[in-house]
This record gives C-alpha cells, structure tokens and sequence, in this order.
C-alpha cells in the first residue's frame, strides 16, 4: 500500500490511534501509581507492540506483563526484560520457559496448583538460576486462581516457598469482577475488597513465616480509579488502559473522549429496500465482542448516534438508523465512517498493522506481534 499522508486516505478497514490520547492515558497512569509509590507493571496484551510499551514504562523497557510467550521473546528479543508471563502455567510451554528464563535476567511465570509446581522441579533450570513464581489468588473473579478462602490457598504458598531450585516472588490477583461495574463508586468497592483481601492473604504469609514477596493486583477499572489501601500493594498490572474503549466508558473508567482506538471503514453499497447501508468493516476487522449489548450494535459509529452497526460477517458489516428512514444521501458511496470499538484488545488483535496519528495526519505505523 503506498504511503498516505492523512488519515481520511487510508485504505480500510483499518485501525487508527490517536498518540495524543494514547499518550496521555500512559502518562497518566504512569503518574497515578508513582504518587501512590506502587510499582506499575502495565499489561501489554492489548497493543503487544514495541512503541506502546516503550510509553507504557517510561522508557525503562523493563516491569511488564504478557499474556503469550510470543509476546515474551517478541519483547526480549527487543531489549525488555522482568517479564511476567502472567498465564497458568501450560505444561506443554514448560521447555520454553524454562529457556526464556535462562536467558533473562528476571522472567516471571505463574501457578495456581500444585501439579504445576511438579512440572516446574521436574526442568530445574541451568547457570545456578531459580524459577520465578507468582502464585494466583482468585479474589472472586472467578477465572484463575486458588480461591482466597480456600485453606489450598496457603499450602500451596509454602510448598513453593519450601520447594527448591524455585523462589515465591509474590501473590498476582486479577479483579476481573471490576468489568461489572457501573461508575467510579462499585469499581472503587471491587478494588478495595481485592486489595484488601490480598493484603489479608499477605498478612497470612507472613504469619506463617513467608517474608518479602510481593503483591499484585490489576485491571484498568481498579487501576483507573485506585483506592487509598491500594498504596500498600507492591505492583499493579492493567493494560487496556492505554487504548480505552467503549466498554471501559460504560464501567466508568473513562470518557469517550479518552477512547484512542477507532476503526475506519466505507461504505460500500446502499439498499434502500432494506433501509441500511454496507460498510467494509466486518468481524474480522472490529471482532464480535460487545454485540447485544449496544443501542447501537457492535460498536458506537462517531458523530452518528441514529445509526447502528446490527450485524456483521467475515468483511461486511450492516449499517441501519436506530429508528426511521435512512437518508442516504448523507452516506455516498466511497464515505467514511469511524466505529469506536467496544473491546480495543479484541479489535486490535484483528490488525496487522496500527495506523498512528495526530489531529488526523499519520505520524507512524506500529505493527504488532502474534500468535501464541
């Protein structure tokens, strides 16, 4: 494709962000947590490029999160180091990371069973190095985890912290409950009682002789509006921040405003029998996330609140008014339409490549790493 100046020229679909934006969600929770004295160890899982995570840690290219082990060497094989695969611990990825963390000065895997552990002691790692453990809490969340109340919870902290050739080096919990929420009040009351029941299971380590691990806890609700006990925490991990979207605007984590991800697409038919247009953008560009759960479809079409994306295919997406007749004129053939994603991780894994730009004029393109 031949280099365009301006957005507006782009061929689309395509995934455009705004480094303004961008920039200042990263810098704003850069500064959130440096006030608070936690470290932040931002989750690169909803860009996995080079230049977001260069903004994401200040420059340090050191203390972050990753959900794949392609986003580990991806990351490592760019000078980034202190990784944390913060996934439970895949018995087939075993060699692999054990080979990442002979390489690295600090690579950080994750457990929440004692099997896990097993597979660990059974590849002890070479040049007098440890293993580095996070062992998850489920604070509620309901995903990974060992449940927090249950007694499991404890003895699996003291079999790693007893068991050699391997080091404890903290407690990661998720508050994934956060994405329930609607407003600043309910997230603030799921991250205090994640945090504190982190600080309660910390308490217990300690009672029982476990000293000096850390804790974490994360998600860009939480992160986005942190409570007062949070500043106890060692390390927080979100990651969406750094994009936003529509389903962080409805929880209450931001405004729109601070949404830097759009996808841009044209409309390519009309069908006034039907009452509805087509645009090139289908699930394959903006993906299914959100569907059912908008008036106006799958995502929100900027500067039009009457339309409504209803449904979507592998390229085509169907564009109809929410109510009344659809004035096509006001849509030639050929225009432009800008969606807001509802889940910018979802929509950004769907890209190749990220169109950057300021005030409408492309300033770089990012591509991202994939697979798993």
């Amino acid at each position: 494709m031949a280099a365009v100046e301006f957005i507006k020229d782009l061929c689309t679909p395509a995934l455009i962000i705004d480094l303004d934006k961008m920039t200042r969600n990263a810098e704003g929770m850069l500064e959130r947590f440096h006030k608070l004295g936690v470290q932040l160890r931002p989750h690169m899982k909803t860009h996995k490029t080079l230049e977001c995570a260069e903004i994401m840690t200040g420059g340090s290219r050191r203390c972050i999160v990753v959900s794949t082990l392609a986003e580990v060497s991806f990351y490592a094989d760019n000078g980034y180091d202190d990784i944390l695969y913060a996934y439970p611990l895949p018995f087939d990825k075993v060699e692999r990371c054990a080979e990442l963390s002979e390489r690295l000065s600090l690579f950080h895997v994750v457990v929440d069973n004692r099997l896990a552990l097993q597979e660990l002691k059974k590849r002890p790692l070479k040049q007098g190095k440890v293993w580095k453990v996070w062992m998850k809490l489920d604070c509620d969340n309901g995903r990974a985890g060992v449940p927090h109340c249950d007694p499991a919870a404890l003895q699996l902290a003291l079999e790693i912290w007893d068991t050699s050739g391997v080091e404890l080096m903290g407690i990661y919990a998720h508050c994934g409950n956060t994405y329930a929420c609607q407003g600043e009040e309910q997230i603030k009351a799921v991250a205090q009682e994640t945090t504190t029941i982190v600080l309660e299971f910390m308490e217990k380590l300690k009672a029982a002789g476990i000293q000096g691990v850390k804790s974490s806890i994360g998600s860009t609700p939480s992160c986005s509006h942190p409570v007062p006990d949070m500043a106890m925490l060692s390390e927080v991990h979100p990651g969406n921040y750094i994009f936003y979207d529509v389903q962080q605007s409805l929880i209450g984590s931001c405004t729109l405003e601070d949404v830097a991800v759009r996808v841009l697409t044209r409309v390519i038919g009309h069908y006034p029998h039907r009452n509805q247009l087509l645009v090139d953008c289908g699930w394959t560009a903006l993906s299914h996330d959100g569907g059912g759960r908008l008036p106006t479809g799958y995502a929100i079409i900027e500067g039009h609140p009457e339309l409504k994306l209803l449904s979507m295919t592998q390229e085509h997406g169907r564009v109809e008014p929410i109510s009344g007749k659809l004035d096509f004129k006001q849509f030639p053939l050929g225009s432009l339409l800008t969606l807001i994603p509802y889940h910018a991780c979802a929509t950004a894994m769907m890209h190749p490549v990220y169109f950057v730009h300021s005030k409408g004029k492309i300033v770089d393109t990012w591509k991202p790493t994939r697979g798993w």
